[in-house]
């Protein structure tokens, strides 16, 4: 029988109710013949009670208890899917990661998956057996130990799945119908996309784009997964949602796919720096080594051998990015006159796969920037996409000003 893999997020199985609902549209897929494996999220809001759980209980935690306690809300939420399955007489069975087993690395809470055997759900499947419900976040170590993938685990949890089993399809179901222009809560013009290309849906992920996890994203792009984003909450059919798919399966798109933007970014300045060989590697390796996740970066022209480096980060690794350059200036590993941060910055990008082949794409950005009065304060580039930080009180207008002049509310 063909594999079809269905995910459920948190407010898809928010209530019994939800559930029940969601089981339907399995029985509906398992009605067209398909062997379905089902990956389920915990009840919405259940993963930071759990969490809140174990601060309260040690703020200083050992991930491997962490690991055990939070795991759990997905086992609950398996199992009451298969129950609900049961009662339609479906047959059908909850799996936890380590029956599987979903073979992981030991890094606690943030683990990645090495491996998915197939061999026992594909035996269940043979005696009958129609639907695995499978707890979607979690594996299991070398050492035995339970483990997490990282909050939004279970989007790459399905996309694993799809890829281990060969599925026809991954369908990612969510509390929105499919991958949008731009955020609708932004600008009223957002249109739903019909198809978009891994390559901007992984730059849109990345960018801030909430809809699909970006390591998912990566997984699919790898394996040649195809995903299909859409609701829980409205009627399905064949052409529902959006289809995120290899670029030869686009025949035509607009040369820009979307604008994507993020509140919570920082920019960071170290004034007068020794401009000399070694000096990027002598500030970024301790922020690597202190878990700063840096973006943009600009490295001003040099003068009597001094010079300015700027770099965004997240707005809360800003503490953490202050103590590396405190901490790298006291081994005299490097020498600064100061360290500024703003934390009332925006990123706002554009993204799409015709960049590639369009030329005065970025100056038709900030073009329509300057018409609307907003400084750009950093630039970056890629292939597909081109991202600025501006003030964060402009960022819902650049990302309005940029939909309209890319015209991303009409379809190619």
């Amino acid at each position: 029988m063909p594999v079809l893999v269905m995910k459920f997020g948190g407010t898809s199985v928010a209530t019994v109710d939800k559930i029940k609902r969601a089981a339907k549209k399995v029985g509906v897929e398992v009605a067209k013949g398909y062997d379905v494996i089902v990956i389920v999220s915990a009840m919405s809001g259940e993963t930071n009670k759990l969490v809140g759980f174990v601060n309260d209980t040690s703020p200083l935690y050992d991930a491997r208890e962490y690991d055990a306690i939070v795991s759990s809300g997905e086992n609950v939420t398996a199992g009451l899917m298969a129950l609900t399955l049961q009662e339609m007489d479906v047959p059908a069975r909850s799996w936890q990661g380590w029956q599987v087993p979903v073979q992981t690395t030991s890094a606690h809470a943030n683990a990645r998956i090495e491996e998915i055997p197939t061999d026992n759900i594909n035996a269940k499947f043979g005696e009958g057996m129609k639907v695995a419900v499978v707890a979607g976040f979690q594996g299991v170590s070398p050492e035995g130990r339970i483990t997490t993938l990282g909050r939004g685990g279970s989007d790459t949890t399905a996309v694993a799945f799809a890829a281990a089993f060969e599925a026809e399809r991954c369908d990612i179901y969510t509390d929105v119908d499919g991958v949008y222009t731009t955020d609708p809560r932004v600008t009223d013009k957002a249109r739903k996309l019909d198809k978009i290309a891994f390559e901007e849906m992984l730059e849109l992920a990345s960018l801030g784009a909430k809809v699909l996890q970006t390591r998912s994203v990566e997984l699919a792009m790898r394996y040649k997964v195809r995903l299909r984003v859409l609701s829980s909450f409205e009627e399905q059919s064949d052409e529902a949602g959006t289809l995120v798919c290899a670029e030869e399966e686009i025949m035509e798109s607009n040369v820009v796919a979307g604008v994507a933007f993020s509140r919570d970014e920082a920019k960071m300045t170290l004034i007068s720096v020794a401009d000399r060989p070694g000096i990027a590697a002598a500030i970024f390796g301790p922020l690597a080594e202190a878990g700063v996740n840096v973006d943009m970066i600009v490295q001003n022209i040099s003068e009597e051998g001094r010079t300015d480096m700027t770099f965004s980060c997240p707005i809360d690794q800003v503490k953490h990015a202050q103590k590396a350059m405190d901490d790298a200036k006291a081994r005299d590993d490097i020498n600064f006159h100061d360290l500024v941060a703003d934390t009332d910055v925006a990123k706002v990008s554009i993204v799409g796969i015709g960049m590639r082949s369009h030329a005065g794409v970025a100056a038709k950005m900030f073009a329509t920037l300057r018409d609307e009065g907003i400084n750009i304060k950093v630039i970056t580039t890629s292939e597909i996409k081109t991202s600025v930080l501006v003030d964060r009180k402009y960022m819902e207008l650049a990302v309005q000003a940029l939909h309209d002049a890319f015209e991303l509310e009409k379809a190619a």
